[in-house]
């Protein structure tokens, strides 16, 4: 799968994600589920996880030992976790964190997860790699972009879900 950087930024003056340090102490930060949106999504989730309500200070290439952050974009659209195969392979082969994917990414891979249960066809990152470039989109977030030359493989994934 092809990455590159965004045009308008200095590949010299990007570093590697780091911590934000934003959980001090995991035992004193149990989800308090103020957050109604949360609420809904806690059934797509394991028994035990726990959940902190959005920070506006997290930035989207954060990451920690000790947590991961999850977009609610997915889970509205029906993923639950842990993800499928294809859609796990994506992120471990990329090296991701769930939150840059842009909600194009995850309507993709949904779409893909569904035509191999649902038909039973043999879809992986090598078929996808064939479909799509993975583009950045600035400030380490990250989308598919249809091949040159090429009509788009999944309709209407680009588009916002409103319904």
């Amino acid at each position: 799968m092809n990455t590159r950087s965004s045009p308008a930024k200095d590949p010299k003056k990007e570093s590697p994600p780091k911590s934000q340090g934003i959980t001090k102490n995991l035992s004193l930060e149990l989800c308090r589920f103020t957050d109604p949106e949360i609420d809904r999504l806690r059934h797509c989730f394991l028994e035990g996880i726990i959940f902190r309500s959005f920070d506006s200070s997290m930035k989207s290439d954060c990451v920690s030992d000790a947590w991961i952050t999850f977009p609610a974009s997915p889970f509205q659209i029906g993923f639950t976790y842990p993800f499928l195969f294809l859609t796990q392979s994506f992120f471990t082969l990329t090296g991701l964190c769930y939150i840059q994917a842009m909600p194009m990414v995850w309507r993709v891979l949904y779409t893909l997860e569904n035509i191999i249960e649902q038909e039973g066809i043999d879809i992986g990152l090598s078929e996808l790699s064939q479909l799509y470039n993975l583009v950045s989109h600035g400030s380490h977030r990250f989308l598919f972009k249809h091949k040159p030359g090429q009509a788009h493989p999944i309709l209407k994934t680009t588009k916002n879900d409103t319904n």
